[in-house]
């Protein structure tokens, strides 16, 4: 009896030292996962493990599928020198006149006095160990739409990389990016008169990154081709005559983008190609036919130190259309058209919150069959921002817009802007 009484006092001692230490462990487990960088590759091992789990003994972690979620509100006050209405009449002979089927973000700065541009929501989240997904959401006082909504692959062999749904283009530098990464508050005037709001389109696009000692991609895309300023879709009847909608998808698009270092000096710059059938409807007027258009960008950034740089910028973009112009009347016409404009920008960063820059615009090419249009449209800003940090920023730029017209008169534009722009949530970095 001694002895059984003996090893019962030795296995309870033995299991109480073994409850009191689990508890330790596990805390210290914890602390030491904690204190471990976050890690998306893990965690995405991390959350499909605790999905097997979940199926074998019913448990459920709900952080483990959340998404990144960001938020970017973009307001500014507004001064101009043409009234609201008179602005919405201004067109650029044979290439531009406003569009009331707005998308994405909408017209920004639009109005004179306070402007709420936009509030954009951003999600990101990996779907498995091949897909990631991404969602961006621009809310505008119309409304909400889908402007991005795509998934990417995660690690084709080869170098090759898919993304499929509705994104913004390769074409060209600026287009791929979001307002709230322009260096300046208004869209290059050569980018407004070709592509609108500019190229987001439903469709796939296939990337190979070259196994070179530089950076060299490759891409090509299949769209939609629903772009309203170059090409569109849609049908139309006028004057009697009906013609019949495009061919979908309608737009093919290919680019090529490489980057270099000399020194402290980094060099990225690429050409673009699109093309695709045209089907634009002004009402009274309208045109069928095929465009193509060319880009090519240049961005260089040479490092003072490393915070500080000077930044230099440009594109140039050629458009070639060829097709016929429908009248109300019943009249027809074959029409051709070669314009070209590009714009180019130096931006440099003073100090951590301090940047200033200038940019200059130009259309300098407006040939269309028989007419004898305007040529040389300038349109010329300067700004200077300050950035209290990495999540809001303040914005004033100053400048002049000598591109519109308004029953055959050119129209001055001299506007002033004070922007704000403010983000919370997770989001990723730039590109460079």
């Amino acid at each position: 009896m001694k002895k059984l009484a003996l090893l019962l006092g030795i296995f309870s001692l033995s299991f109480a030292q073994e409850s009191l230490e689990k508890p330790q462990k596990e805390q210290a487990k914890e602390e030491t996962q904690k204190s471990q960088p976050l890690d998306r590759s893990l965690q995405l091992r991390s959350k499909f493990d605790d999905r097997l789990m979940a199926m074998q003994i019913g448990t459920f972690r709900q952080s483990a599928f959340l998404p990144d979620i960001s938020l970017i509100v973009d307001t500014s006050l507004l001064g101009r020198n043409i009234k609201d209405k008179e602005l919405e009449h201004l067109k650029i002979p044979g290439l531009y006149h406003k569009h009331e089927n707005a998308h994405g973000h909408g017209e920004l700065n639009k109005n004179r006095g306070f402007n709420l541009n936009y509030a954009e929501l951003y999600f990101y989240a990996p779907v498995d160990p091949y897909f990631d997904l991404y969602a961006t959401i621009p809310f505008t006082e119309e409304g909400a739409k889908i402007e991005e909504a795509y998934a990417v692959t995660r690690g084709l062999p080869l170098g090759f990389q898919l993304k499929v749904g509705k994104f913004r283009s390769g074409f060209g530098r600026l287009n791929a990016q979001h307002p709230h990464a322009w260096d300046f508050a208004n869209q290059p005037l050569v980018y407004k008169v070709f592509l609108g709001e500019g190229l987001t389109e439903k469709g796939i696009q296939i990337n190979w990154l070259a196994p070179t000692p530089f950076y060299l991609l490759l891409g090509a895309e299949v769209l939609q081709g629903e772009n309203e300023q170059s090409f569109g879709t849609n049908g139309f009847e006028i004057g009697g005559v009906e013609v019949p909608e495009t061919r979908k998808p309608n737009l093919y698009v290919g680019f090529v983008k490489t980057s270099f270092d000399i020194g402290s000096l980094s060099v990225l710059t690429g050409f673009s190609y699109a093309q695709g059938k045209t089907r634009i409807d002004h009402g009274e007027h309208a045109f069928a036919g095929k465009t193509k258009l060319y880009g090519f960008d240049l961005t260089a950034r040479y490092s003072l130190d490393a915070v500080r740089y000077i930044a230099f910028q440009g594109e140039y973009l050629y458009r070639d259309q060829k097709g016929t112009k429908y009248e109300f009347d019943a009249t027809t016409e074959d029409l051709k058209k070669k314009q070209g404009g590009f714009y180019t920008q130096l931006v440099a960063r003073l100090d951590k919150r301090w940047r200033a820059g200038i940019q200059y615009n130009l259309i300098n090419k407006n040939d269309i069959t028989d007419k004898n249009l305007p040529k040389n449209l300038p349109a010329y800003y300067a700004m200077v921002e300050y950035s209290p940090t990495e999540f809001s920023r303040i914005r004033l730029q100053a400048g002049q817009n000598r591109a519109f017209y308004e029953n055959g008169k050119r129209k001055t534009i001299n506007e002033v802007i004070l922007q704000f722009t403010f983000a919370i949530g997770a989001h990723g970095a730039h590109p460079f």
